[in-house]
């Protein structure tokens, strides 16, 4: 190929990915361990299945986060998949400097990491690999444990805003 008509890609403005790509449907999760100074989490809605065999989750927290480098050092936690009503859990955990599990009830999942109170689902990992993604890291997580409430439906993020409805 002649290199003088090769172009560059157009540029991506980030505003425009995050309007376009918010049409895509996401669960929303919180990531909690044990730290040493006490319990920490953080939401996150880049979550996925990644593989059955090995058993391994992905998510990608942003590389801003304070709260990523505190449980990936404890290197066990839970990934807290969110229910219908959980939008104001989601919204605490999403924040800074506060005290995050303020009026929280939950348990111990196997490995210790909060499992929050009334979620969809629970699932218990350890570290497995940790890759650079732009703004953000990717993490691949092994399954060690896990557990749902099939009565509780997912808290879904859609458009920008919690759920999906027929004005979005």
């Amino acid at each position: 190929m002649d290199n003088r008509t090769r172009t560059e890609p157009p540029q991506v403005e980030p505003t425009h990915m995050r309007e376009v790509l918010g049409h895509f449907a996401s669960g929303v999760v919180v990531v909690t361990a044990l730290a040493p100074g006490g319990p920490a989490g953080f939401t996150c809605q880049s979550f996925s299945s990644l593989s059955l065999d090995p058993p391994l989750v992905s998510f990608a927290p942003a590389r801003s986060s304070t709260s990523w480098p505190k449980i990936r050092a404890v290197g066990r936690f839970c990934v807290n998949v969110l229910a219908e009503d959980h939008a104001e859990l989601s919204t605490a955990f999403a924040r800074s400097g506060t005290d995050k599990y303020a009026g929280v009830e939950w348990r111990p999942a196997p490995s210790g990491a909060p499992v929050l109170d009334g979620v969809a689902a629970w699932i218990d990992c350890t570290l497995e690999h940790e890759y650079a993604g732009g703004d953000h890291t990717m993490v691949a997580a092994r399954v060690h444990a896990l557990g749902a409430n099939p009565s509780r439906a997912p808290l879904l993020f859609h458009r920008g805003a919690y759920g999906i409805s027929a004005k979005n």
